[in-house]
């Protein structure tokens, strides 16, 4: 593995984490239906789906 390609990771990484919790902080906005929809949507999309955006984005940045 060249440095190029793991930088290129670690960019797409960065970039996945950053697309996937926005998208889905919108997303848990508009689609939950409790009391507490800003928490819900703050906590949810920075800790659980941002990561999993970031990991596949890293592996397709490593991939390619």
């Amino acid at each position: 593995m060249t440095w190029k390609r793991l930088g290129r990771g670690l960019l797409f990484g960065l970039a996945g984490f950053l697309l996937s919790t926005g998208i889905s902080y919108v997303l848990v906005l508009q689609l939950y239906t409790r009391h507490d929809r800003g928490l819900a949507a703050a906590m949810g999309s920075f800790f659980f789906f941002g990561p999993i955006g970031g990991a596949i984005a890293l592996v397709i940045g490593l991939l390619v």
